[in-house]
């Protein structure tokens, strides 16, 4: 078993259900080939690379199973909106950040968080942009400012529903502004936010994210540049979605780029914090709007029907109460032309379905539907005085991210950040959707890591079942950690934790208790090669750990 190419990780903690005190790990070409004690994998693998990981934490690398790489990479390398907290801020941003001849796009101001939720004018941000073409997308990116040189490269934007002679773009209006700022942006500027993005991704653990592109979103030029740039070797997998419907030209273009889906942002509404999710009542803090719905269910059901004919899975962008019992309805619909069982081979999936009942989840579950979720929302915008609660009402905003409710009906769960509406922090979301901010919601952390983990391969059509965990025969995607003192937890508030016990055969996780220092990423490797490596001073990284890797984790760093 013995070979040169060979990494021996020894020392650590691994987390792996076949061995929950596992201390080394080896690995061969790519996967792994062998979990145990340090001794026996010595005696195993005398030829191997001896990788010692002085404790360290050693676990499944994560799946981010919703991002917009472009537009988070541009926040992390451009201008960041999510600290101002008035209009007099924002514009004091735009103003130092406007550079004549390029795009200025960035994200993230909330006015729900603000001291003053007035927003500036159209003609105050023009004075601040001195000229130059600006896209400043809300926190939730269904609405945005724009400054009127970004109008100009608009035909016909005035006449589009959603435009606003002084406030934010919402729905066409936005969708088209957005698309027009990211048709403005240099190749240059495309590249540099990529590659941030991918590192940024790498440097938390994450070895897979699902690229939710579309026309309304970034564009298929966007597309192409990305996916040339994850082909690169040492990055992290993209796995590309496109969100238009189903015609000829999707259909090509799926073909063309092996799109692993139709779906993503596709959107049947919009969002909460923009009172574009389509809602069944009234929202609560403006009584004259219901939200958008852009799709109905005759529609969707044409999509799922086209999609499962054509083996590509479907995928909608579904947020309020309306939108998703349009879905549901459509998946019957189309269950009645292709059959339940077709439905359920093709794994279809939803975005983000934060207001589902249960008997919506057990429909969902009996076609094989995953719910791809963000368990950060709810951190941020849950809880009795926060965003759903202002928009919805106490008692309608309780309802929402059910990840409890989900999974008990059989629902697959896989999450993400839908970045950059939320930071990519996957331990943070982990830890949210252990401590929902609605009593019972909450699910437990070997459940909310599994869905971070298995889940995202899972959701991708990668169901061989060894991928997304450290067992015999997966591919060696894995990150290694600092970490605390590994625990076993559970939900039930009666019994919040014990010790690791190898008769429980339940690999622990790091403690998340609120408060409480999550893990710190000291290495992110997928199928052996290190891709991210923060004590790398050399640069020398290479297949199944390399040397250049070793005395990373060695020194502790």
């Amino acid at each position: 078993m013995s070979s040169s190419n060979t990494t021996l990780l020894v020392g650590g903690r691994i987390h792996t259900p076949v061995s929950p005190d596992a201390t080394a790990m080896a690995v061969t070409d790519g996967t792994v080939v062998w979990v145990g004690q340090d001794a026996p994998g010595r005696a195993l693998h005398p030829g191997a690379e001896v990788v010692d990981l002085d404790g360290a934490f050693v676990a499944p690398a994560f799946v981010d199973a919703h991002v917009h790489a472009t537009n988070t990479g541009l926040h992390l390398t451009g201008l960041d909106l999510t600290t101002v907290a008035d209009a007099g801020g924002l514009l004091a941003a735009v103003r130092d950040a406007a550079k004549p001849g390029e795009v200025l796009l960035a994200h993230g101001w909330d006015e729900t968080s603000w001291t003053t939720t007035r927003l500036p004018s159209r003609a105050e941000l023009d004075e601040a942009a001195g000229g130059v073409a600006v896209y400043l997308s809300r926190v939730d990116v269904h609405s945005a400012l724009v400054s009127s040189a970004l109008l100009d490269l608009v035909p016909g934007i005035t006449e589009t529903e959603g435009y606003s002679p002084d406030g934010p773009l919402t729905r066409a209006a936005h969708h088209a502004a957005r698309t027009a700022a990211y048709g403005a942006i240099t190749p240059e500027q495309r590249e540099r936010a990529q590659r941030a993005f991918l590192g940024a991704a790498a440097a938390n653990g994450i070895v897979s994210v699902h690229e939710c592109a579309g026309p309304d979103i970034c564009g298929e030029n966007d597309l192409r540049a990305l996916l040339r740039l994850a082909g690169e070797p040492g990055l992290v997998e993209v796995v590309p979605y496109w969100g238009a419907l189903a015609d000829d030209a999707a259909l090509r273009l799926a073909a063309e780029l092996g799109l692993r889906g139709l779906g993503g942002d596709l959107f049947v509404d919009g969002a909460l914090g923009s009172r574009t999710a389509a809602l069944t009542a009234p929202y609560a803090d403006r009584p004259c709007t219901s939200g958008a719905r852009y799709h109905d269910a005759r529609a969707i059901a044409d999509h799922l029907v086209a999609c499962t004919e054509a083996g590509l899975q479907a995928g909608f962008h579904v947020i309020g109460d309306a939108a998703v019992a349009e879905v549901v309805e459509a998946f019957a619909l189309a269950e009645d032309v292709v059959g339940q069982r077709a439905l359920a081979r093709t794994g279809h999936r939803l975005e983000h379905v934060e207001m589902i009942t249960r008997d919506q989840a057990a429909a969902l579950a009996r076609w094989n539907v995953t719910a791809s979720m963000q368990p950060a929302f709810d951190a941020l915008w849950g809880g009795a005085d926060g965003m759903y609660a202002t928009r919805l009402g106490t008692e309608r905003a309780a309802t929402l991210n059910p990840f409890a409710a989900l999974a008990a009906e059989g629902v697959s769960l896989a999450f993400g950040s839908d970045a950059p509406v939320t930071p990519l922090d996957p331990w943070g979301g982990v830890r949210a959707a252990v401590h929902h901010r609605t009593p019972g919601s909450g699910i437990s952390a070997r459940a909310a890591f599994n869905a971070h983990t298995r889940g995202g391969h899972r959701a991708a059509g990668v169901n061989d079942g060894v991928t997304g965990s450290l067992v015999p025969g997966a591919p060696a995607h894995y990150a290694v950690w600092e970490a605390d003192d590994l625990v076993v937890a559970t939900p039930d508030t009666r019994v919040q934790r014990w010790s690791t016990d190898p008769r429980s055969r339940v690999p622990g996780l790091p403690p998340l208790d609120p408060g409480s220092p999550l893990p710190r990423c000291v290495r992110t490797v997928r199928a052996g090669t290190v891709i991210h490596d923060s004590a790398d001073a050399d640069g020398a990284t290479g297949a199944d750990g390399g040397p250049g890797a070793r005395s990373a984790v060695a020194s502790g760093t």
